[in-house]
């Protein structure tokens, strides 16, 4: 379950990281009581599940109530990545010296705790290379460690201690709710030194949801989401026609960032889950299949604990029983990864060495 950014601050907040003053709100009339009570200027802020918002313009400064009156039902009447505002957050303007990265994220591959880190914030992760990699097993982050990660940020002074203060207080958050992901982008030095969490991210493992009755209240499901949960994967359904499916919340999210950014449009968020069977890829198609709209399907699959033998067995059962007639773009790696490869050589699947070649190929087969 991937969390908006409101819902993700509201959990930074219990945990005392440091946020600026904002409100959240889904009408004009409950924007226009915000707005008095945080008082310009501040930013009007779309609230959707994917990232992109401010190239889309969801994301605009606002001075005063003429400018409110213009850009909030601008920005509560966006689109983004087949993605309708589901609240629109208003946030007080920071004065900001530098943008800053952080995330921690449940590393499947290696059955750890990974930090990233790096002194370019504000920016996709992916596309920077200046990044500081820590791995640390069960999430749990030492003074010592938190103090590294600053040192090798090239931090000093009150951004260290408040680095070291707000890393430490996102593993604890990340640990105790067993997220896959909690990120802060960017994380802004202000121009007193100290940090403030401008945006968040949080991803919630599905598998362990049952046990957090207090993020229950974060959940809207459609009828074929409900019915993914109960067999027993994650299912975000989107207004595109490419579906993408994936093992691993932060692979399928990156994946479908990375098709938004080279025009496809997504269909559906799947995350077939650590623990998938050929039954449970096969129900998961046949909820695709269940989607009139979806013109494509394409994987991007990672085999470590689910065996890539697994999803191929499932997609030639879905071709025998004629359950999907769409081609099929994928990348496979990993467990078995050759072998599955080879099953599906003479079937309909277009296998891809890279996920970019595989993401082209699905726009450009979409589009004819």
């Amino acid at each position: 379950m991937r969390l908006l950014e409101f819902q993700a601050k509201e959990l930074f907040r219990n945990y005392g990281i440091n946020l600026l003053p904002s409100k959240a709100s889904t009408t004009i009339e409950e924007g226009r009581k915000h707005a008095k009570e945080l008082g310009y200027p501040f930013v009007i802020k779309i609230q959707v599940p994917v990232g992109g918002r401010g190239k889309a313009g969801g994301i605009q400064k606002c001075q005063n109530d003429d400018e409110f009156e213009l850009k909030y039902p601008q920005v509560l009447g966006l689109t983004i990545k087949g993605e309708k505002a589901r609240a629109i957050l208003l946030e007080k303007m920071a004065d900001i010296k530098k943008e800053l990265y952080l995330s921690l994220f449940l590393n499947r591959s290696k059955r750890c705790y990974t930090i990233i880190a790096s002194p370019e914030g504000g920016v996709e992760i992916e596309s920077v290379k200046n990044q500081i990699i820590k791995e640390v097993g069960l999430g749990e982050v030492s003074d010592q460690v938190a103090r590294e990660v600053a040192k090798e940020m090239k931090l000093e002074g009150k951004a260290a201690d408040d680095f070291v203060d707000i890393l430490q207080k996102l593993a604890k958050l990340t640990v105790e709710k067993e997220a896959e992901l909690a990120e802060i982008n960017p994380l802004a030095i202000m121009q007193d030194g100290s940090l403030m969490a401008l945006d968040g991210k949080f991803v919630t493992d599905d598998n362990s949801n049952f046990r957090h009755d207090e993020l229950q209240k974060y959940q809207e499901k459609t009828e074929i989401e409900e019915r993914a949960e109960k067999s027993g994967f994650s299912l975000v359904e989107l207004d595109g026609d490419i579906a993408v499916v994936g093992n691993g919340a932060g692979l399928v999210m990156s994946t479908l960032d990375m098709l938004s950014d080279n025009g496809g449009k997504p269909a559906c968020f799947l995350d077939v889950g650590g623990g998938a069977t050929t039954d449970s890829v096969y129900e998961a198609l046949t909820l695709i299949s269940k989607m009139h709209r979806v013109k494509g399907i394409l994987v991007n699959l990672y085999g470590g604990i689910v065996k890539t033998t697994v999803v191929a067995e499932a997609f030639l059962k879905a071709y025998d029983d004629k359950l999907i007639n769409l081609p099929v773009f994928a990348r496979l790696k990993g467990t078995e990864s050759d072998k599955a490869k080879e099953m599906l050589k003479n079937s309909r699947t277009k296998i891809f060495d890279s996920v970019e070649e595989a993401i082209n190929a699905a726009v450009m087969g979409i589009k004819r």
